[in-house]
């Protein structure tokens, strides 16, 4: 079995296919799904979702590109939303994104922190976004986890290996994405060679980022498996075996008790 930890089933491109790519990630063993929030638009979909699939899971967080348009928003806003339906299982997902830049830097922070706030209160896990943004993010983690510990899952991680290694050192976990397999990214590969197999989730971040060989193409969950089968060969492993920790890291790290 297989779990998508990050995809985007209610993007435009995915939505009104939506039942067509779920069968078709079933065909492939991706049994579950978790369906990441971006802004409050994007929320009222995923209820939508979860409400019509039974192997779909959703979070609720505010992306740092939306952050501007939310720099009001509070620890009782976040944690309300995570109340609206027992299959939101995350926070996020949220971070700092200074590659782009589209919201302000500080109002990013801020943002994140009440995030990082409401995952200290409620007790699920964080989904961090972090881009050209590795001491910020470092610094904020580290400093919040010594005031009161919480999960994080480095969603889509294409970081340093040294910030793999720091990131490792406070217990986070980390999702690789298609972009493992991409022939550029052979520093990542090594990064997640050294990552330690019970630390490791896997993703589509779907519609976005297909793996090779559909490197172009609009992802979708049921691509996973090129993913999954590039880190058993990286791994010395067999495609089971990244299934099952895969899927057990998931499970430990959600809460979740799925078959």
């Amino acid at each position: 079995m297989i779990i998508d930890s990050h995809c985007h089933l209610d993007n435009e491109k995915l939505q009104p296919r939506i039942k067509e790519i779920i069968d078709n990630a079933e065909k492939c063993n991706v049994k579950y799904m978790l369906t990441i929030c971006t802004d409050n638009e994007s929320f009222k979909k995923i209820i939508d979702i979860l409400e019509t699939y039974k192997n779909v899971f959703g979070t609720y967080g505010i992306h740092p590109h939306e952050a501007n348009k939310y720099k009001d928003i509070t620890i009782e806003n976040i944690s309300n939303q995570l109340l609206k339906n027992k299959k939101i299982i995350g926070v996020g997902e949220s971070g700092l994104d200074f590659y782009y830049n589209h919201s302000d830097a500080n109002i990013q922070k801020k943002v994140f922190l009440k995030h990082i706030q409401s995952c200290q209160e409620t007790s699920k896990p964080l989904i961090v976004h972090s881009r050209n943004a590795e001491k910020d993010t470092l610094e904020i983690l580290s400093s919040e986890k010594k005031n009161k510990n919480f999960e994080v899952l480095m969603h889509c991680f294409t970081g340093s290996k040294e910030f793999a290694n720091r990131l490792t050192d406070i217990d986070c976990y980390f999702s690789a994405s298609g972009v493992i397999t991409f022939k550029k990214s052979t520093e990542l590969a090594k990064t997640f060679k050294s990552i330690p197999n019970d630390k490791i989730l896997v993703e589509t971040d779907s519609p976005y980022l297909s793996p090779e060989p559909l490197r172009g193409k609009v992802n979708q969950p049921s691509n996973i498996v090129h993913t999954v089968k590039f880190i058993s060969l990286l791994k010395g492993t067999t495609k089971e075996d990244v299934e099952k920790f895969t899927t057990n890291n998931f499970q430990k790290l959600f809460k979740t008790n799925i078959k």
